[in-house]
């Protein structure tokens, strides 16, 4: 009896492991859920549902903005903004291509992820910019043909324990 008991409770602990471990996974893709992507036109319809049958909410208008898949239906993709605002797009309007936006009135890009490092740029409240690594603290970027280094509480688009080689 004992022993009975003892392999079914394996086997629901195995059956809840990989139920938790498919809920960190899109169910089309199988990409991590959720993700960052950035908008890869420059005009986007966002919906209230994964089909063109659906109402539009607004308009996305900014090409490259960051947003974040939350939810993946078919050839949809639920995202949201740096605003928690979002919607359904369809796949073909978003890019696998990081980008990041400034959330604060002034970051100084530098040159290495050092606080003292020399000042490469000045960033403004609102510029995107792509993403080419992170570490545990610091993201290299490039905007405006300028690069360098800027704090990961400074902008939004990556994850705070995220690391990009």
């Amino acid at each position: 009896m004992k022993s009975v008991l003892l392999i079914t409770a394996l086997l629901l602990s195995i059956q809840l492991a990989g139920q938790t471990a498919r809920a960190d996974v899109g169910p089309v893709t199988g990409l991590p859920m959720p993700r960052f992507v950035s908008l890869k036109a420059s005009e986007a319809n966002v919906r209230r549902g994964p089909s063109k049958t659906h109402r539009i909410d607004w308009i996305f208008k900014r090409r490259d903005m960051p947003l974040r898949v939350i939810a993946e239906h078919g050839h949809w993709r639920r995202v949201e903004d740096r605003d928690g605002v979002g919607g359904w797009l369809h796949y073909s309007l978003i890019s696998g291509v990081r980008t990041i936006i400034i959330d604060e009135d002034a970051v100084e890009l530098r040159r290495k992820p050092m606080t003292d490092a020399p000042v490469a740029a000045m960033l403004e409240r609102g510029v995107v910019a792509r993403l080419n690594e992170c570490t545990t603290d610091w993201c290299s970027m490039r905007a405006d043909g300028y690069r360098g280094w800027a704090p990961k509480s400074s902008f939004w688009g990556v994850e705070r324990a995220e690391i990009i080689d």
